[in-house]
């Protein structure tokens, strides 16, 4: 009898496992991947540097890593796909660090048209009607909203509003930090976009040069499922195996 319930409770926790989503490591649909790296919890500065592979098959690196700028503050645990469950330092709104963990990429948010020759992948035209809520009392916290008219914006709208015809916001790409769902104050409106120099860093977000940032826009394809990994060097060296991430060694040597 104590087999048959042990064996029953333990099934129990394995569903709740998967049902939650939370199951730790770069899931097997994912054939993209963004890596991010920085030397410390506490650096604004890091590398990233992309790969991909078939399915069920190794890491391979697309090219050499270039340099990005993470929150001014560093890195904190964030929540998605792995990283929710460590001990450390967790994200919250306005702490000035970038999450760490794995992450779904989300939509592309543009001022353009359209997105660069080359790109496929979905997106949304910015407006003048839309919003980031990162006011943690609003039931729509670290979601988009679109307002019926902009010309009449409620009182909240001004502070965050999306349309700033920023050139640092030309292209956003969403990591899906805190996303399913929200948790009002674990952080909010974490992007990939445009740095505004090289040695100034974020709110939270993951920032870089137009070109490299493009260069990401228009290799990602939906069907493939594509994540972002972001960790401390030495986090990464402890969790790559455990995590389906590339070798330490396969992105060091471009560095």
């Amino acid at each position: 009898m104590f087999i048959k319930n042990f064996r029953r409770a333990l099934s129990g926790v394995v569903a709740l496992v998967v049902s939650s989503g939370y199951a730790a490591g770069v899931p097997d649909d994912c054939t993209q991947l963004i890596v991010g790296t920085g030397p410390d919890w506490n650096s604004m500065r890091g590398q990233m540097q992309l790969f991909e592979r078939a399915a069920g098959g190794k890491w391979e690196a697309t090219g050499p890593s270039w340099p990005v700028l993470f929150g001014k503050q560093g890195l904190a645990w964030g929540s998605g796909l792995a990283g929710q469950s460590e001990n450390g330092l967790r994200k919250t709104e306005r702490d000035g660090r970038a999450p760490a963990g794995i992450f779904r990429i989300g939509k592309i948010y543009t001022y353009d048209a359209q997105l660069p020759p080359g790109a496929d992948f979905p997106f949304h035209r910015v407006t003048t009607a839309d919003a980031w809520v990162d006011d943690v009392k609003s039931p729509d916290y670290n979601r988009l909203v679109t307002i019926p008219d902009p010309a009449k914006p409620p009182p909240w709208f001004e502070k965050q509003k999306m349309r700033h015809n920023d050139f640092a916001y030309r292209w956003l790409v969403e990591i899906r930090h805190n996303s399913d769902p929200p948790v009002p104050g674990a952080g909010s409106a974490i992007f990939f976009h445009i740095r505004r120099g090289v040695s100034r860093p974020s709110a939270g977000c993951t920032t870089m040069a137009e070109p490299d940032l493009v260069k990401i826009i228009t290799w990602m394809r939906a069907a493939r499922h594509p994540c972002y990994v972001l960790l401390p060097v030495a986090e990464y060296d402890k969790k790559w195996k455990g995590w389906n991430l590339p070798p330490p060694a396969s992105w060091k040597t471009e560095h």
